[in-house]
């Protein structure tokens, strides 16, 4: 059996950028990889406003819960993406070296809607590329 590339999303809280990236990979990029997302200080809860913005795509939002980025050290990770400046700077140290890359999103946290389907869409257009691009597919 074929095992997807997993493809590790962090971001600070995990509650917004990272969650909204991790299921538009898995969607956009469902049989090639396998997205997982994960924060350095996850927040309680996913925010309302990635929820919502996921479902007004159409997109599954099913089981999304803030995760911690070190649930995933010994996890065989084939990228890690950094989509907020901080979790750049405090990303993990995984036990082998990992190819990072680096796609920061503007926060729209404690905004309007339209922030968040702007952010969604920004998503959709440059992580999706940036990760075809990195792995090869």
């Amino acid at each position: 059996m074929h095992t997807l590339p997993t493809v590790l999303v962090l971001c600070t809280g995990n509650s917004c950028r990272s969650q909204m990236a991790e299921v538009i990979l898995n969607y956009d990029l469902a049989g090639l990889v396998r997205a997982v997302s994960a924060g350095t200080k996850p927040q309680p809860k996913v925010a309302d406003g990635a929820i919502a913005a996921l479902k007004n795509a159409g997109l599954p939002t099913e089981g999304l819960y803030p995760k911690d980025a070190e649930i995933f050290l010994d996890t065989d990770i084939a990228l890690v993406v950094t989509v907020c400046d901080n979790a750049k700077e405090t990303c993990p140290i995984f036990p082998r070296p990992v190819p990072r890359i680096h796609c920061p999103f503007h926060d729209p946290h404690g905004e309007p809607l339209e922030s968040f389907l702007a952010v969604r869409d920004d998503i959709r257009t440059r992580l999706v590329a940036a990760v075809r691009d990195a792995l090869k597919i």
